[in-house]
């Protein structure tokens, strides 16, 4: 859950503004040391050699990529039949639980504690959908597909209405998952009360009901490409080294090498591939917002934050430029990859950036999951805060102690490390995989650079000053 101190933050349009980012983004990249020497809570990351972590790393993707490129020894990644079960609930039933569990949700977000720690709305949809189900996803498969909130009714609706065609809303490719994930980021990232319950609640009613009316029309089929989180969560759980397989009453669970499913994936089309930049720039602006160089950048005093409000244009410009550069930065190391030496087709070797987006979702929300997840918890165990104890648990108070914790703290960074390595890994396994026969060695240089330039700064946000 994102609770910020201080959240407000004066700012305004200052001159040059897109000069500046470029030139600053290239130094935070190349000199990721220059913010080491600031506090950062929590401060027990400060005295961790988080610099040799970071070369360590960009030194390790690239041999990975020489290496693989010029030997070609890659793992032969085969799916296999793990078991086979008949289904013991169809998705219809858990989908219609999950949509009276929403409805609940949004009943407590109105209703309920307006102290955002206390309100199930918004503790079960930060915590819960949004940090849990992905990381759930990463490891088993794609679990949003049984408690998706739209497919019960939508087929409901659907037969009631006798509705068997769509109205070609599927011509319009991703492109309404991208205005979706575009608004969810803005509301996250900028707007004023992402938090607050009733606010959380109105925004996931209104959205709620515009994808059931459009579902409805289309077809439950579109939700795979018009509504955000169910694509997003689909194409993450591609990372997963097992997934689900059903057909009729039988489901098979298969397994492999993370990544298996991205190699046999049709080639992403242009709003797929805007859709994946979006993933992994949100999560970088997410990451670089709070940071000490950007309140710089802003003009802004990263010891006394004068309140989001004041900030909103500056922000959205930044989440805006962020977005435009990570896909300029990606296709641009496609476009020079293919030019030098061959091969490197965009759709294909845009799926190689599901890796690094699933990795980064997971390092980047760890440590909320962590702490917002305590309160979660108690809030499931006592909704209404009457002592009643409906999970079994004794009663305790919230903890961040483990944060300054110099025993737990290098363990949390050490899992976030080799999150944020393992996805950059993973992903130039994939693209050497997926960027064609005729591709050259020196056809991945600009890739490589690439990928060793945004391992840097992925472990670099992790480890550098914030105001929050």
């Amino acid at each position: 859950m994102r609770v910020r101190p201080g959240a407000d933050r004066k700012g305004g349009f200052c001159r040059g503004f897109g000069r500046r980012l470029g030139l600053a983004g290239v130094a935070a990249v190349l000199v990721p040391g220059v913010g080491f020497a600031c506090a950062l809570p929590p401060s027990v990351i400060l005295t961790l050699p988080t610099g040799h972590y970071i070369t360590a790393a960009a030194l390790t993707v690239a041999l990975t990529a020489v290496l693989g490129a010029m030997v070609h020894l890659m793992p032969a990644m085969e799916e296999r039949l793990v078991w086979e079960r008949p289904v013991i609930l169809p998705d219809t039933v858990t989908s219609y639980l999950a949509f009276l569990v929403f409805l609940g949700l949004i009943f407590v977000g109105f209703f309920g504690e307006r102290d955002p720690m206390h309100n199930l709305m918004t503790l079960v949809f930060w915590t819960g959908v949004w940090i849990a189900v992905p990381l759930a996803s990463m490891l088993i498969g794609n679990v949003w597909r049984s408690i998706n909130p739209w497919i019960a009714p939508v087929r409901i609706a659907r037969s009631l209405l006798g509705r068997t065609g769509p109205i070609g809303l599927s011509r319009l490719g991703h492109w309404p998952a991208v205005i979706g994930y575009a608004g969810f980021a803005w509301f996250q990232l900028v707007s004023l009360y992402p938090d607050d319950p009733a606010v959380l609640a109105s925004v996931a009613l209104g959205y709620w009901l515009v994808i059931f009316v459009l579902a409805t029309l289309e077809g439950e089929e579109w939700l795979e490409k018009g509504e955000f989180l169910t694509l997003l969560f689909s194409l993450i759980a591609k990372v997963s080294p097992l997934w689900l397989q059903v057909s009729g009453r039988r489901a098979r669970l298969m397994g492999g090498w993370p990544g298996t499913q991205v190699l046999r994936m049709p080639p992403l089309t242009v709003s797929a591939m805007v859709f994946v930049s979006l993933a992994l720039a949100s999560l970088t602006f997410d990451g670089l917002m709070e940071t000490f160089w950007w309140q710089a950048l802003i003009g802004q005093n990263p010891l006394e934050p004068t309140g989001r409000s004041a900030v909103m244009g500056i922000n959205t410009v930044g989440l805006l430029a962020v977005w435009v550069l990570t896909l300029a930065l990606i296709l641009g190391a496609i476009v020079l990859g293919r030019g030098i030496g061959g091969g490197f087709a965009s759709g294909p070797v845009m799926l190689s950036f599901l890796a690094i987006a699933a990795g980064y979702h997971a390092a980047h929300y760890l440590v909320m999951l962590l702490t917002a997840g305590q309160y979660t918890l108690a809030a499931l165990n006592d909704p209404l805060f009457t002592g009643e104890s409906f999970l079994g648990l004794p009663p305790y108070y919230v903890s961040f102690g483990f944060l300054t914790d110099p025993r737990v703290m290098p363990m949390i960074y050490g899992t976030q490390f080799a999150a944020i390595l393992g996805a950059h890994l993973l992903a130039v396994v994939l693209v050497l995989k997926l960027a064609g026969r005729d591709a050259r060695p020196v056809a991945h240089l600009p890739m490589t650079v690439l990928m060793v330039a945004y391992t840097v700064l992925g472990l670099w946000l992790l480890s550098t000053a914030r105001t929050g």
